[in-house]
């Protein structure tokens, strides 16, 4: 389904500031210049970084994803009519346990092909203790046997990373993941280590300064998978409920997305958080049976608190917004793409 991209607008070190009214010519200046020492001049915003914003949600957003602090990337998209808004939607950030939304989708759509089946049995993967880096994989133990059904709860509800690790095996790897993942026709998408390697070698980078396409998609990719599954593109009405169910009950950041929606919107998501990133990405549900497809990232901001608060202000300027939109027909909206 061809998605109306309403605004894409790239942004980071301090762009949000300049949400409000066009950048004057030396701080257009000062702004690429930082970007690139930090970044480098391949990944600077557009040469109309300047321009003022075209609505109030876009204003918004652009503010409370200011990247001055460490790069925050944002993707959001109303299901029902497919407006979409994005803040560095197509760099690419650490995924963490975001991705097991992916691997689990992997999974069950070898449930769907009769590869597999729900109710099979296979070992939670356990670290073995090793020092960072000293292998190319971590090393791992056989722990319980588990259902299938069991180890997708235990990854998405409470990101059990030795329940993660078990399907990673039987699927294949990670790349088995990264295949199904563009087979579904989305190519800003990777991962390259499993749970246990990845998290035995975490910091090796900042990923506020530095962007590692290692085990990382942009939030616009994440954005489309979580619409493709939403709308069971890729997976059996079963296997969907399977997993769409998982996010519901899922326990994790109760500070992030869910955090200051109203009590009556349901929150479908999946947490990540590594070395100086935190993320969430979901479908927010209003009682009116709107869908929104959300994937946000956030790099540095000084702690894990400060992050996490971030993602819960995106998240109800985003829920706000759509809901205005929706309710004033989107008339305010400008068709235009950055």
């Amino acid at each position: 389904m061809m998605r109306k991209t309403i605004t894409r607008f790239v942004m980071a070190l301090g762009l949000g500031a300049l949400a409000v009214q066009p950048v004057q010519a030396g701080t257009q200046q000062d702004y690429a210049a930082s970007f690139d020492a930090v970044l480098g001049t391949e990944l600077r915003a557009p040469k109309d970084f300047h321009r003022a914003y075209s609505n109030p949600l876009e204003a918004r957003i652009a503010q409370l994803a200011d990247g001055g602090q460490g790069r925050i990337g944002v993707a959001a998209v109303d299901l029902a009519d497919g407006h979409e808004i994005t803040v560095l939607g197509e760099q690419r950030f650490p995924m963490a346990s975001t991705s097991k939304i992916a691997i689990a989708a992997t999974f069950l759509d070898g449930v769907d092909k009769g590869r597999w089946s729900l109710t099979s049995k296979y070992p939670l993967l356990i670290p073995v203790r090793s020092q960072p880096f000293s292998s190319a994989a971590a090393p791992v133990r056989k722990g319980a046997y588990l259902p299938a059904h069991e180890l997708i709860e235990r990854m998405i509800t409470r990101s059990d990373n030795t329940a993660t690790d078990a399907l990673l095996a039987v699927i294949g790897g990670p790349e088995a993941v990264t295949r199904w993942v563009h087979k579904a026709g989305i190519d800003d998408f990777r991962i390259d280590r499993d749970i246990a390697t990845l998290v035995r070698d975490d910091g090796e980078f900042d990923p506020a300064k530095h962007i590692d396409p290692r085990d990382s998609a942009t939030p616009h990719a994440m954005v489309q998978l979580l619409s493709g599954l939403y709308e069971g593109r890729w997976l059996s009405k079963e296997s969907r409920e399977v997993l769409i169910g998982a996010m519901e009950r899922c326990v994790t950041g109760k500070r992030r997305i869910r955090a200051l929606l109203p009590e009556e919107v349901q929150v479908a998501h999946k947490t990540g958080s590594l070395n100086n990133t935190s993320s969430d990405i979901g479908i927010i549900k209003t009682p009116d049976g709107r869908a929104y497809a959300v994937a946000i990232y956030v790099t540095g901001q000084g702690s894990r608190l400060a992050r996490e608060n971030r993602i819960a202000q995106i998240a109800k300027a985003i829920f706000d917004g759509y809901t205005e939109l929706a309710a004033n027909d989107n008339t305010h909206w400008v068709n235009a793409r950055y």
